[in-house]
């Protein structure tokens, strides 16, 4: 089955700049792109210095509902907004003060990526921070979605305002891969990173196989210097050093200035979490598909709904998350998480299946219960659920369905306007042309 993969390069024009994004692009653009996906065969879409969020979330939807293997390839920086102190990824038109309108917010990586098989989807960083991100890096954790393979690192922010760096990790990807050869991405990751030398001193470095371990979340990264080796299984804690030629092993911390091959137990006895399971922060208004389990089931349904869309059984997919909405239902209630889950699935599947009527209606019924059940308008499930309501309702071309869900996403929109300026004035004026057309 032929692969798909996305190279994604962006950053800031002007002084907010701290990273030449776009340089890696000619490079990773002369590797074949069978060697890039790993697959015999690949589609390779591009994105240089993209300008509008929307344009990088449909790029990133139509690849992650591709089937076969998605390899995604992202270079830029991090920046907070203001507001929510969320994560996003710069643009070209972003700044420090508009970041939460003109940047990408990184939860939807989360949510485009989420009903994908585990094992099929990876993710290869090269990212650069802020002071203020580098510093909610440290303690929180940057989620790249369930049963995704995450490899890359963070860089900390330039020594000099002036500076921009160049991609260098993502550089040394791309050199290895122009060999031919495509190393499993444990291997390619710490060649990449051994590369690096003397100027990966310092960087957060991100390493969680999600085709083994099942997580989501990628935790903070040890500081860490180039040689170092981190064992599948081990989790790095924040402000920890791993020292070259020393291996990080199950249940041990590397410390600053340890000596070669010593391990040191845990504070306290405990041993740091495996990736198995790691420790999630519960957020205060859990985003859409977001599972009380680190570790799916063996008889996880979310894969035989994935298989069931990918063989074009729509409507096998649809009762299937039915059942489970309808369980969940009865066991935690209407307006619970587990729940409103299932519904959001429900959504996605409708609009798979090509039907937008269903997935708008089902998208507007999610926000109006996480509201009701005292959310705040700009928390980003919300937002999320009425941008998708937003997205499908464009997608209807019958008037009569299109003008009565228009009416309720305008009620909505005014409630939850979202990080798009003038989106309920767009609401506004389709529905303005839709009674025209119905006169």
């Amino acid at each position: 089955m032929p692969g798909t993969v996305l190279l994604l390069a962006a950053s800031p024009v002007g002084k907010g700049c701290l990273v030449d994004a776009a340089s890696v692009l000619p490079v990773l653009a002369a590797v074949p792109p069978a060697v890039l996906s790993g697959t015999e065969t690949a589609n390779v879409v591009e994105l240089a210095d993209p300008l509008e969020p929307q344009a990088v979330l449909t790029r990133l939807r139509a690849a992650a509902t591709a089937p076969g293997p998605l390899t995604v390839f992202v270079t830029g920086q991090l920046l907070l907004d203001r507001r929510q102190h969320l994560p996003h990824l710069a643009l070209a038109r972003t700044t420090a003060s508009t970041v939460r309108y003109t940047g990408f917010p990184w939860h939807w990586i989360r949510e485009e990526l989420r009903l994908r098989t585990p094992g099929t989807t990876s993710l290869l960083l090269d990212l650069h921070a802020d002071a203020e991100t580098w510093q909610w890096l440290r303690t929180h954790l940057l989620d790249c979605g369930r049963g995704t393979a995450v490899f890359g690192r963070v860089a900390p922010p330039p020594s000099s305002r002036r500076a921009v760096a160049a991609p260098a990790y993502m550089k040394a990807i791309a050199t290895i891969l122009r060999s031919g050869r495509r190393p499993e991405l444990p291997e390619l990751h710490q060649q990449a990173l051994g590369r690096l030398g003397s100027e990966g001193y310092g960087d957060l470095v991100l390493g969680v196989s999600g085709a083994v371990a099942g997580s989501g979340p990628v935790a903070p990264a040890a500081v860490v210097v180039p040689g170092a080796v981190a064992m599948p299984g081990t989790v790095a804690v924040p402000g920890t050093v791993a020292v070259p030629g020393t291996v990080a092993v199950p249940g041990t911390l590397a410390v600053p200035g340890g000596l070669p091959g010593v391990r040191v137990p845990a504070p306290g006895g405990a041993a740091p979490r495996s990736p198995y399971r790691p420790e999630r922060p519960r957020p205060q208004t859990p985003a859409p598909g977001l599972r009380e389990t680190a570790e799916p089931p063996a008889d996880d349904p979310h894969a035989a709904i994935t298989a069931a869309v990918q063989d074009g059984r729509h409507a096998d997919a649809d009762a299937l998350a039915a059942e489970h909405e309808q369980a969940a239902v009865r066991a935690h209630g209407r307006a619970s998480e587990q729940s409103l889950h299932w519904a959001e699935v429900r959504a996605d599947l409708a609009m798979f299946a090509g039907d937008p009527v269903r997935s708008c209606g089902t998208w507007l019924a999610v926000a109006s219960a996480r509201l009701g059940a005292g959310q705040a308008v700009d928390a980003p499930a919300v937002e999320a659920a009425v941008d998708r309501a937003h997205h499908q309702w464009s997608q209807i071309r019958d008037t009569d369905p299109a003008r009565e869900l228009g009416f309720l996403l305008a009620e909505l929109r005014g409630r939850v306007p979202g990080r798009r300026e003038g989106a309920l004035e767009n609401i506004r004026q389709q529905l303005r042309q839709l009674q025209t057309l119905g006169s």
